[in-house]
Parts: C-alpha cells; structure tokens; sequence
C-alpha cells in the first residue's frame, strides 16, 4: 500500500505542470531589465521615462501557454530625467505615491502566437486600480551566461488610458494614453 501512495504520489509530482517548470527571478541588480513610458506631451513630442525599482519572477514552462509572470513596481522610482515633473507625478494629480507607493502586474493567461510571439493577458494594478491588460510580447532568447548561470529575456509593450485608473489631469486630447515598453530578463533560480 505504502508503495502505491508513494509511487502515486512521485507519479503527481513529475507530471505536474509545475514540475517543468524553470523559475526566474528577474534580473534589476545586474539592470539587465527596464520598465520604461512614454506619452505624448501636448501632440507635439513625447515625454519618456522609466520605474528605476521593480522586482519580479517568472515561470518559464515547456508549454509557454502555463507560463506565468509576476511584477511588482514601486511607483516612487518614477523617474523622466527631470526633478521638478517627477514631483508632480508623485503627486495627487498622477500617481500619488504616498497614498499608492506600490503597482503591480499578474499573468493570468499567455498566448502563444507562435514564432516567439506572445500574448500576455493579465492584471495590472495602478493608482489602486486593477484592470486587465494585454501585453504583445516577444521572447528574446535564452541560454547560458558567461557566470555559470542561465538566464531567459522577453520584451513586450503595451498602452493605458490614464482614466482607467482614475488619473484625470488634464493632458490634452493627445495625451490620454501612456506607452509602456517592458524588457525582462531573468535568471534562473
């Protein structure tokens, strides 16, 4: 009977979704990993800038399709290159970071549109507003690195309309709309 079980249970365990599946821990200490934005400033050029602090994982699967990715943002390293903007984007006009100092991003689902091609559906939380996204991305590449290690990368991009997430000032018609690009590289744990 004990064998059974047991045999059961090793059986379970190596047919499991997750027993093929790589973890990644993305890698922001070596920077080899950037959440950048961009939006139009008044129709006439664009405002970019980038989150300096971020962690994340993810699970890379066989079946990229059971994958899963998961993005934690800290809203006050919102930095555009310029001191006095990125005070007021902390502030209660945009992301008011005192009261909403974390965002966030959770797979739910990922598509694969074949040829590294990807659909990442998921929940991203902003200003204390979860919605779901959808964001077209694309795998890179993976393999060794010259550390021992192995590490994976994907990049991806996706756009947000400032009213879903309840940030109403007032940019202009064009500016309605922040660009989010994303590169995500992880190391294997």
């Amino acid at each position: 009977m004990k064998k059974t079980i047991l045999a059961a249970a090793f059986v379970a365990m190596t047919t499991s979704p997750l027993a093929f599946a790589d973890k990644y821990v993305i890698d922001t200490k070596g920077a080899h990993a950037s959440i950048q934005f961009k939006i139009k400033h008044l129709g006439y050029s664009w405002l970019t800038g980038r989150f300096n602090k971020f962690s994340g994982e993810f699970n890379l699967e066989k079946d990229i399709e059971k994958s899963s990715i998961v993005v934690d943002i800290d809203t006050t390293s919102i930095d555009s290159n310029h001191a006095e903007r990125d005070k007021h984007l902390k502030n209660a006009d945009f992301l008011e970071v005192k009261k909403y100092p974390k965002s966030s991003f959770k797979s739910t689902k990922i598509v694969d549109k074949g040829n590294g091609k990807l659909k990442v559906i998921g929940d991203f939380m902003l200003h204390g507003v979860t919605k779901s996204i959808e964001i077209d991305a694309e795998k890179i590449g993976e393999g060794k690195d010259p550390w021992g290690g192995y590490r994976a990368g994907f990049s991806g991009t996706t756009s947000i309309a400032l009213k879903d997430y309840n940030i109403s000032y007032n940019l202009g018609p064009a500016s309605t709309h922040v660009d989010l690009t994303l590169h995500i590289e992880g190391i294997k744990k």
